[in-house]
């Protein structure tokens, strides 16, 4: 463990390292943030690479890594990653499906170091699992959450809530909470990537989302020391813009299977943006003097209303992804906020969700186990 972060004059300081393993998995979920038009490169980051990014990462400052993918249990040497997060004092989350994972490959992550899962579930039911990601998972997940609590890890219980399982939340709550993890998420998707393909058949209608707010709310006050609950807003009903991974490369450094450094999952879209490869120079490099993560980097570069907003500090302008995937322009101001002339895009996205709500089509993320 280095001394002190290696953080040159002027850049913030990173806390998190999202390790993106590969973009292969067994799920098909429809709003899955991987790339939709971006297969993986076959220049595949080694394993020695990840070891120095993860070396390089925690000399920078960096206090925990969340392993991920697609299904970073398809990598075939993540136990050797784990155990060198560990020797680099940082904590170690697995994001993961369950899906290909048996109870004594789960032990030997364990051994290695693994201290936390995150585990996703997409529905209460098998026939609406496969609705959504293309597979019944539900027994395997259930299997999994209870091996994560046999081994002593702390386990986080993951929903993305949308549409078309909203109606299952109540189930869902009971299931998450029959699990004992110690945290849950109801995070409602953001409508990047596939989940912008899918927005019709995905974006919840005000009543939907006001009948959850009540029901994790109510659940989260009889459970208040027990389980600690999270409720994400979706952007298009916040009125207000977020400030994505808390400022566009102020604290998360995101890593893909290719090697290129992000300041967010969704960012290797930007047409107008050119990423660096952590392979071309040392982290700390690429971190400060990087042109793409300084491009949109603090407030000072903010166009108008943001500019004159007091929300500027906090927010940044809003995700500059979302704001492409919008307008066509990255640098415009996030449609989400209501004070922005682009924001009649989310009123009309939203008055089409305001329809009878059923089961709807979804263009599911690419062939099973592909990069989609």
């Amino acid at each position: 463990m280095s001394s002190a972060p290696e953080v040159a004059e002027g850049a913030p300081r990173p806390f998190t390292l999202v390790a993106e393993l590969t973009y292969r998995c067994p799920l098909r979920c429809a709003y899955c943030s991987n790339p939709v038009t971006t297969s993986q490169r076959s220049t595949e980051l080694g394993v020695h690479d990840w070891q120095r990014v993860i070396g390089e990462a925690e000399a920078l400052g960096v206090v925990h890594v969340h392993f991920t993918g697609g299904e970073p249990l398809l990598h075939g040497q993540l136990e050797t990653l784990v155990a060198s997060a560990r020797s680099a004092d940082l904590y170690v989350n697995l994001i993961t499906s369950g899906v290909p994972l048996s109870r004594a490959r789960l032990a030997s992550l364990c051994d290695a170091g693994l201290e936390h899962v995150q585990l996703s579930f997409q529905a209460a039911t098998p026939e609406l699992g496969r609705h959504i990601a293309g597979l019944d998972a539900l027994e395997q997940k259930l299997r999994v959450a209870g091996w994560v609590r046999e081994l002593g890890m702390a386990l986080t219980v993951n929903v993305v809530l949308h549409r078309q399982n909203a109606h299952e939340l109540p189930a869902l709550l009971r299931l998450a909470e029959g699990l004992h993890p110690s945290r849950i998420e109801i995070a409602n998707a953001q409508y990047l990537g596939w989940a912008l393909k899918n927005r019709a058949g995905l974006l919840p209608s005000a009543a939907q989302l006001e009948q959850a707010r009540k029901l994790v709310a109510e659940t989260r006050e009889r459970l208040r020391g027990e389980i600690d609950i999270l409720f994400v807003l979706p952007d298009y009903h916040a009125g207000r813009a977020r400030a994505c991974m808390q400022g566009w490369a102020q604290r998360y450094l995101i890593v893909t299977p290719d090697g290129l450094l992000l300041p967010c999952q969704a960012a290797r879209d930007l047409a107008d943006l050119q990423f660096d490869d952590v392979r071309s120079a040392p982290l700390a490099e690429l971190w400060a003097k990087s042109p793409a993560l300084q491009r949109f980097r603090g407030d000072s570069w903010l166009p108008q209303p943001c500019r004159a907003c007091d929300e500027r500090h906090r927010d940044f302008g809003g995700c500059r992804c979302q704001a492409f995937q919008l307008t066509g322009d990255e640098s415009a101001a996030d449609p989400a906020c209501r004070l922005t002339p682009a924001h009649e895009l989310v009123l009309s996205a939203r008055r089409q969700a305001e329809r009878p709500v059923g089961v709807e089509p979804l263009v599911l993320r690419g062939p099973p186990g592909n990069a989609g």
